[in-house]
């Protein structure tokens, strides 16, 4: 559990969390560019996500696709209920 908080323990990693919830599937690049920060710092993030178990790569020829773990979808329930509050 410790690793899966510390791998969300980020503002950028939070966004990252909850735009790969709406966009299945999405890059690196599309990430980095809706977010509107750098690609270097977007993908040490997706990095950090992917190694806490949050996040899952997919590989797509070229292509290298990002989706939410099983442990990722709980935490972006948790986000999101936790910003209700």
């Amino acid at each position: 559990m410790q690793r899966h908080f510390k791998g969300m323990a980020n503002h950028h990693r939070i966004e990252i969390l909850l735009l790969v919830d709406r966009r299945a599937g999405i890059t690196v690049f599309e990430i980095a560019e809706i977010l509107g920060a750098n690609f270097k710092t977007i993908s040490q993030h997706t990095k950090y996500l992917v190694q806490a178990g949050l996040m899952q790569k997919r590989y797509e020829g070229r292509k290298v696709a990002h989706i939410l773990s099983p442990y990722g979808r709980l935490f972006v329930r948790f986000i999101k209920q936790f910003r209700q509050i």
